[in-house]
């Protein structure tokens, strides 16, 4: 019985940024598909953006659990959210650069050849592109979050979808 509980918790934990992050990465790709279109270079499709919001969202849920992510608990709400938005875009970024340096390093064997080759092959332009689509849609998810935090989860719902019927006084 406890495991089910358990299992119920974390589903229920992981739904949210999953979610967000899972319509974010469908909007990414579609932005990336129409400017690939442009420079010719193959597109990804929507199941990357599936199992992206999954890594993401548990990633998330991982980073929640350390200090450093809830750093200014008093201060207002802009002081947290921009920090874990500038954490988040700051491992994105990484994760970016690592992903592609991967590949290369694979080909060629010598971490400076592949870093040469990943400067090289980045479409610059489109790089900048969704990494700032990426910045505002993750101070979206921040802004929401610091909310919930700081309103409650179900003064949230009830400001944005109103109270229940049975929950009326």
């Amino acid at each position: 019985m406890k495991i089910l509980t358990t299992i119920k918790h974390e589903l229920l934990t992981i739904l949210p940024p999953t979610l967000f992050f899972f319509v974010s990465f469908c909007l990414l790709i579609m932005t990336n598909q129409l400017i690939s279109r442009e420079y010719h270079i193959p597109a990804v499709g929507f199941a990357n953006a599936a199992i992206g919001a999954l890594i993401v969202g548990k990633a998330v849920l991982i980073m929640d659990r350390f200090r450093v992510i809830n750093r200014f608990p008093r201060k207002p709400l802009i002081y947290n959210v921009v920090w874990t938005t500038g954490i988040y875009f700051g491992a994105t970024l990484l994760f970016r650069y690592l992903e592609h340096l991967v590949r290369f390093l694979s080909k060629f064997g010598n971490i400076a050849e592949a870093h040469r080759q990943v400067m090289e092959s980045i479409v610059w332009p489109h790089f900048w592109l969704v990494q700032m689509w990426l910045l505002v849609l993750l101070f979206v998810y921040c802004t929401l979050r610091e909310l919930v935090r700081a309103v409650g989860k179900r003064e949230l719902t009830a400001l944005f979808f109103g109270l229940p019927d049975k929950a009326k006084p």
